[in-house]
């Protein structure tokens, strides 16, 4: 303590003489001598004495000239407030600030008025102290700086004075004496009683204070006991007047006990202990924060003795915490007071039975003792550094239910300050719990759940343990629910786990992560160790983007993985098919295919950018350095260098599960078009000259995907043109319905319809940009699109190839010598049918933005086409074409309604059953179709009307005549 520097005691006994003899001459002349030579003088060279050390924390450490200096002062100060001067003392300002008869001097500590030349004498030298108000309380800040870490209690005292000081200091300097002199000298009077007690209390060195000990003891209690708390009933001066009282007697008592050993302090408390906890007890129900602070400050540090090492006078405690838990009934000061006593005494203490009363409030149905009950919880965690310490499993468990409890409260304060802690506790504890009431149906809950469930995930965001722990309960819920709906076990009216609810709260979460390093390397490891875990996989697609900032990582593990799987064989496959059962180290249960999926799932989840970096080394390797961007090398596709030849190998390999295949098929679709079109138009081309058709659909499928995916960058790779070549040559393969070819061939179809989607959109673009005020020619459509090498129709589009084809027929040339007439037929009508499929393909999958090129190109050609054409079955498949056309583009066919209405009235009238069924859908749906489009086919309704009329009777089609029968009904309710 700084009292006990070594020195200390020396330097005050050789200045005591300096001082005694300085107050002998300065008091016993005249007046006048306190102008000519002012205290100032004193005060600055004492002050400059005050000298102090510093440290990193802030605390102050005092020299022990800093401490002889400041009690020289403090010693100065209390001199002024009980010298008094002589009667033959004159003064021109006590002359002129005398006070009125009505003016009544302050009165502390129960002192008698004196007479009125003793009150003279006491203002001026009162005016002498508050003339140095200014350095006192400079004097009082370092006091409170040197107590704060070695004399808490004191310190609070010091504080607490402080606080009065200035408050004085603002309420009564700004009135001067020449303004009446009543304030002034009200806060002068004020300033001289109360500093004659603090004066004392606040010396660092007191060899006499220790005999009055108890007698200072008794007279701040005996105060206390003076000053009772009026009620409602007490005037507000009086009531002002008797808090500041309060404070007085606290600020002493706080200042007194602070400053005393251990030994002395135990016998004062032996002594006085229990009417100083019945004084302060009476003032928890005083409406002033400064008081309740203080007195929680005197029980914590001096009657129960709390520290970091426990409670030193736990039979006290136990003996006064009835009284503290009695005043939690009620939501006022007192309560707010033994909330903190009650919370530090479980902080430090060692038994949890006080704990154990607090939590038996949680079941109150006084929501004032819920609420303090929470209160004290939220203390306890707050202050304490390891709220866990001493107390069991069982009973932090007990905590944290009580917690999760209170989500369910009927008080919003309690439902919040609870979803306020509960981030705060062991996440093992609360996590499941959480994940539970996120579903809630009430929404008061679930909102709390909700926060108290984000809180939890930000307070522990860079901790793997706690993100593996909530996939684990995830995981475990769904199992439970998957079982009990398989049995039937799942009760009425049971809240069911949404797994989609829980995890759309991760983004929000995973703004808080900072460093993302030390968890995604742990969650790709965990996904690869449970390939079935579906919840895991819906969790990294919530942090998507994270793992594309990560993505060396994310793929050098799964390179790894991959590397790490044996190749399978045929047997395996057919084993898993159950269509063989010899034995094979290779695959011994289905968990095989999920581990060879697992790592395309992972791929799967990262966005497109990463696919993106040719530069990547671990994406792409050494591909972009080999001669197959020149379509000239074949691929080693059993390497493992890199991402991009690993997909190509569960592509393309010979023997795959079905599931992975695709989903590489689909992956490789997002690799950059300058490495896969070389790449998958060797696969397809060798596929195609031995009819593979299962390498065929692989290769399509790629194809396809980076076209959705990609778009204009697909479309316009040099390699289309090329693979387009090769689809012709495969759509003219004879097939069967539902044999292996004709799979190939609808893939042929949908890879041609999406050439077709990408088109329009580069034309889209292009039009936007170069050409918006410019129609566009069929010559410079063309330009604008790939050519399609090596066939008749250099030069012109997907499109126009597709409607070329269809409409025209003529494949003489592009057919094998060696097919026979028939079968050239046969083949060609099977080509334009082809051709049809693509553009209803097409259709269906166009964008918005294309949609009107679509049917400009399309249906002027394709109308006056089909009203020529001879085979019927070309036309009824051309009239299918424009169905899906009305069908699906809605709109964007309105300049043609009339036209395509009169083509199907025309058709309802064909040769064959499926041109004249093809007719009538068409027809419906044009009927079918938005407003403007129904008006614009208003007029050809009554010839309409008279075809159905015939078809409906006469025609031989069931399907016809039922399908005309309504479109009749329609027309009569129009």
């Amino acid at each position: 303590m700084v009292h006990s520097y070594p020195g200390c005691r020396r330097i005050r006994d050789d200045n005591e003489p300096i001082f005694k003899e300085w107050f002998n001459h300065r008091f016993k002349g005249e007046a006048s001598g306190f102008i000519k030579d002012p205290l100032f003088e004193y005060f600055t060279s004492l002050t400059y004495c005050m000298q102090w050390k510093h440290f990193p924390d802030g605390f102050e450490l005092p020299t022990r000239l800093s401490v002889a200096a400041a009690d020289c002062i403090l010693a100065i100060t209390e001199a002024l407030t009980k010298i008094q001067l002589g009667t033959g003392m004159t003064s021109e300002r006590v002359r002129a600030s005398r006070p009125n008869e009505s003016n009544k001097p302050v009165s502390i500590l129960g002192e008698r008025q004196g007479e009125p030349e003793n009150v003279s004498n006491n203002i001026e030298m009162g005016l002498l102290l508050w003339e140095h108000l200014g350095e006192i309380i400079i004097l009082v800040q370092k006091l409170h700086c040197w107590s704060g870490k070695s004399r808490p209690l004191h310190a609070k005292g010091v504080w607490g004075v402080l606080k009065w000081l200035q408050g004085i200091k603002t309420l009564y300097g700004r009135f001067s004496d020449e303004a009446g002199f009543n304030p002034l000298k009200t806060g002068v009077l004020l300033l001289s009683s109360c500093w004659k007690h603090y004066s004392m209390l606040l010396r660092l060195e007191h060899r006499e204070f220790l005999r009055h000990c108890n007698k200072l003891v008794d007279q701040y209690i005996s105060g206390m006991q003076l000053c009772p708390d009026g009620g409602a009933k007490e005037s507000v001066e009086h009531k002002d007047i008797s808090i500041e009282t309060r404070k007085f007697f606290l600020n002493c008592l706080a200042l007194l006990l602070g400053r005393l050993d251990s030994k002395k302090l135990a016998t004062i408390i032996a002594e006085d202990g229990v009417r100083i906890s019945d004084a302060l007890l009476s003032q928890f129900h005083c409406a002033d924060e400064d008081v309740t602070d203080v007195v929680v400050c005197i029980f914590k540090l001096a009657i129960f003795k709390m520290t970091d090492g426990g409670v030193g006078n736990p039979t006290e405690m136990e003996a006064v915490l009835p009284s503290f838990l009695q005043m939690l009934d009620e939501c006022d000061d007192a309560a707010r007071a033994a909330v903190v006593l009650i919370a530090e005494y479980c902080s430090t203490s060692k038994d949890s039975w006080c704990l154990q009363e607090v939590l038996k409030r949680f079941a109150s149905g006084n929501v004032a003792q819920r609420r303090n009950a929470i209160d004290i919880i939220s203390e306890f965690i707050c202050i304490s550094s390891d709220p866990a310490k001493g107390l069991s499993i069982s009973f932090l468990q007990d905590i944290a239910n009580h917690l999760l409890d209170c989500l369910t409260d009927d008080d919003s304060v309690i439902r919040t300050q609870a979803g306020n802690l509960l981030p705060l506790i062991d996440p093992s504890l609360v996590l499941p719990a959480l994940v539970r009431l996120i579903s809630s149906s009430n929404d008061s809950t679930n909102t709390a759940a909700t926060n108290a469930f984000v809180g939890v995930l930000r307070n522990h965001n860079q901790s793997f343990e706690v993100i593996s722990l909530l996939l684990d309960c995830l995981s475990s819920f769904s199992q439970s629910q998957d079982h009990c709906k398989a049995s039937g076990g799942i009760m009425k009216g049971a809240p069911k786990l949404d797994t989609d609810q829980v995890l759309r709260l991760v983004p929000d979460w995973s703004k808080t992560v900072q460093d993302w390093t030390p968890l995604i390397g742990p969650l790709i490891d965990k996904m690869l160790l449970e390939s079935t875990n579906a919840t895991l996989i819906k969790f990294l697609s919530y942090i998507s983007e994270h793992l594309a900032d990560a993505a060396d990582l994310v793929l050098g593990r799964v390179l790894l993985q991959a590397k790490a799987q044996k190749d399978i064989d045929g047997s395996a496959l057919s084993r898993m098919d159950g269509k063989s059962h010899v034995n094979s180290d290779l695959v011994s249960s289905p968990q095989m295919l999920f581990d060879r999926l697992c790592p395309l799932l992972i791929l799967r989840l990262l966005p497109l950018r990463v696919f993106n970096d040719l530069h990547s080394a671990i994406m792409y390797g050494q591909l972009l350095d080999q001669d197959i961007t020149q379509g000239y090398e074949f691929i080693d596709i059993g390497n493992y260098e890199c991402i991009a030849a690993f997909l190509f190998n569960r592509t393309f390999c010979q023997f795959e599960f079905d599931d992975v295949r695709k989903l590489a098929a689909e992956l490789c679709g997002r690799i950059h078009p300058q490495v896969l079109f070389p790449v998958a138009f060797t696969q397809l081309e060798c596929a195609a000259e031995i009819k593979d058709t299962l390498k065929i659909k692989a290769c399509l499928f790629s194809i396809c995907s980076s076209l959705t995916i990609r778009g204009r960058d697909s479309v316009s790779h040099p390699f289309t043109a090329k693979i387009q070549r090769v689809l012709k040559r495969i759509l003219l393969w004879p097939s069967v319905d539902g044999d292996e070819v004709s799979k190939a061939q609808h893939g042929c179809i949908d890879c041609l319809a999406l050439m077709i989607c990408a088109e329009l959109q580069v034309l889209k673009s292009l039009q936007e940009s170069a050409f918006e005020q410019s129609p566009i020619t069929t010559e410079a459509y063309a330009a604008l699109t790939p050519q399609t090498a090596g066939d008749s129709t250099s030069g012109s589009s997907v499109l126009s190839f597709v409607i070329d084809r269809l409409t025209n027929g003529k494949l003489e040339t592009e057919l094998p010598s060696e097919v026979s007439k028939n079968s050239a037929s046969r083949m060609t009508t099977s080509f334009r049918l082809c051709m049809a499929n693509v553009l209803i393909s097409a259709c269906q999958k166009i964008s918005e933005s294309g949609k009107e090129t679509f049917v400009q190109k399309t249906l002027p050609h394709l109308i006056q086409s089909i009203k020529v054409m001879e085979d019927a079955e070309i036309r009824a498949a051309g009239i299918q074409v424009l169905f899906s056309s009305v069908y699906h583009l809605k709109l964007a066919n309105l300049p043609y309604a009339s036209a395509l209405l009169k083509l199907s009235l025309k058709s309802i009238r064909g040769e064959s059953v499926e041109e004249r069924v093809a007719g009538a859908k068409l027809m419906a749906s044009l009927m079918a179709s938005e407003d403007v489009v129904v008006e614009s086919i208003s007029e050809g309704l009554l010839e309409a009307r008279s075809v159905l009329s015939r078809a409906s009777t006469s025609d031989p089609s069931l399907e016809l005549r039922r399908l005309c029968h309504t479109l009749l009904a329609c027309l009569t309710s129009r």
